[in-house]
């Protein structure tokens, strides 16, 4: 598979004999192939060939199950099992925003460790000099960065509170509650 970027989002078919067809390159490809297609985030859609229904979420689910199979798994049994109560649940979509923001945060995060680490070093042999040099300035920079997000997760935390009072408010606004009366003393 090639790594180079293509202008245009890839279409792979999945046909009934569960082969993986890539109308770009006009061959069968492998689960392996689309991971590698993720890894070099190339855009790429995966369709039923007869249906034409979207499989893509499936396929990447796959490649999940497959990862977390082998080696070391990213998910312990209990956040799967946490993630798999939020289905059916009235936060299901918050969950799912939730998730999705975060792992975005620590991807910027993660982007930004590096970029810094490669500027820091490039070019240049490492020595103890160089390490603790690095280390001093990664270290507010980390502390910065995780505060941040840390404020982002509590504030996406209290969006969550706050739109969940407003859906229990609503759906429940409608029933005429009475205060209970303090019983009265004799």
């Amino acid at each position: 598979m090639s790594s180079g970027k293509k202008s245009s989002e890839r279409l792979i078919k999945k046909y009934p004999n569960r082969r993986l067809y890539d109308t770009q390159t006009s061959s069968y490809i492998t689960l392996s192939d689309v991971k590698q297609l993720v890894l070099d985030a190339d855009e790429f859609t995966v369709v039923d060939a007869k249906s034409n229904e979207d499989l893509t979420r499936s396929i990447l689910l796959q490649i999940i199950l497959e990862e977390e199979a082998h080696g070391v798994p990213m998910f312990s049994s209990s956040v799967l099992s946490q993630i798999i109560r939020y289905y059916g649940h009235a936060m299901q979509g918050m969950m799912g925003s939730y998730l999705e923001k975060n792992v975005q945060a620590f991807t910027d995060i993660q982007n930004k460790f590096v970029g810094s680490a490669t500027g820091a070093l490039e070019g240049k042999p490492l020595n103890t000099e160089m390490w603790t040099q690095f280390m001093n300035i990664q270290g507010p920079m980390m502390q910065g960065m995780m505060n941040n997000y840390i404020d982002q997760s509590k504030n996406l935390f209290l969006q969550m509170q706050e739109q969940m009072q407003n859906q229990s408010k609503a759906m429940f606004g409608v029933f005429p509650f009475v205060a209970p009366q303090p019983p009265e003393k004799k």
